[in-house]
Order: C-alpha cells, then sequence, then structure tokens
C-alpha cells in the first residue's frame, strides 16, 4: 500500500485535507484568519487527528489583553516561538498563575479555567495546541484572509458573530473579569 501525501496546493487555499493523511505545509501555508489584532494560522485540524487536537500559530503585535475566557472541554497550549506574552490563568480555587513567557517557554491551560492573554514585546509568536475542533473558533469569530500578517486594522466582530462562534466551539467570555491589569 502506498502512502497518499497531501500537499496544500492540492486543496483550494491552502486548505487541509480535512481527513486523516500525511500531509506538509510550507513556511505560511495553513488556514489563515484574522481576529482583533491577531493572525492565526491552522496548521492541523480536528479532522486530521479524528478530533484528538488541533494545532495553530498566533502573531500579534503588542495590544490589548483578550477577554477573559474558558473551555468547559477545550484543553490549550502556549508555546512562545517569538516574542513575550503575558498568560493569566484561574486555578481552581481562583488565584492566578499571571506570567510573561518569552521565547521558548510553555503554558497550559486545563479545560475549564478561565484564562487571558496579552502580547507584551513589539511583536509575539506563538505555537498552540487545543482539544480537536477548537483550532475553527478563530475563523468562526474573526474572518478567513489569504494574508500572511496580522491585520493593520483590528478586525472586531460583531456580537452576534463571536456570540454565535462561541457557543458553536465551546468558548465562555467573562466580560467583566480581568486576569491581568
Amino acid at each position: 500500500m502506498t502512502a497518499e501525501y497531501v500537499t496544500p496546493g492540492d486543496t483550494p487555499r491552502g486548505a487541509l485535507p480535512g481527513r486523516p493523511a500525511p500531509f506538509v505545509l510550507a513556511a505560511g501555508e495553513g488556514e489563515r484568519a484574522h481576529l482583533f489584532d491577531q493572525l492565526f494560522t491552522v496548521l492541523l485540524s480536528g479532522d486530521e487527528t479524528q478530533g484528538q487536537f488541533g494545532v495553530f500559530t498566533m502573531e500579534a503585535p503588542r495590544g490589548r489583553a483578550i477577554p477573559v475566557h474558558a473551555h468547559d472541554d477545550v484543553h490549550e497550549i502556549f508555546y512562545v516561538l517569538d516574542g513575550q506574552v503575558r498568560v493569566a490563568i484561574e486555578d481552581d480555587d481562583g488565584a492566578v498563575l499571571d506570567r510573561v513567557l518569552t521565547t521558548g517557554d510553555f503554558g497550559y491551560v486545563p479545560a475549564g479555567r478561565r484564562h487571558q492573554f496579552r502580547v507584551e514585546s513589539l511583536r509575539a509568536r506563538t505555537l498552540g495546541v487545543s482539544t480537536g475542533g477548537f483550532e475553527r473558533f478563530f475563523a468562526a469569530a474573526g474572518e478567513r484572509t489569504d494574508a500572511t500578517m496580522p491585520p493593520v486594522v483590528p478586525v472586531i466582530p460583531s456580537s452576534e458573530q463571536l456570540g454565535e462562534a462561541a457557543r458553536r466551539y465551546r468558548n465562555e467570555f467573562f466580560p467583566d473579569a480581568r486576569l491581568i491589569d
């Protein structure tokens, strides 16, 4: 039996294969979306891993903190590829682990934990891994793009669009909460 290799050129706009199949992506390829001032690039989705996990990158300039949120059944990691990212994670007792992660640092957010992050350096890039399916939240909440850089003008979704994406991808926002000053 010969393995079938899928490359982005085999599918429109660099889309992923959508099924468990070996594939490769060149730098900058993947499914991209702008949300707020960030560029998210999905490298591997739950479709390719039978729902087990998704892999994505986030690139953004220094900016405001992402709203406090939690995902009841979604685990998430942050691995800083370049720059500095402040991550604040609430534990079971309500105490907050608040750290600035720098290049090479790692953070883990267990499912159900409220958390927030903010880029602290001029620019930052992170690698994220989450429970499969959640990686599609960014395109649903923002807008798909062919751009390879974060947006010049932030992409601010309507409350309806953000709410629908949050419901669909198991993301709960806490608009009155702050974990990062």
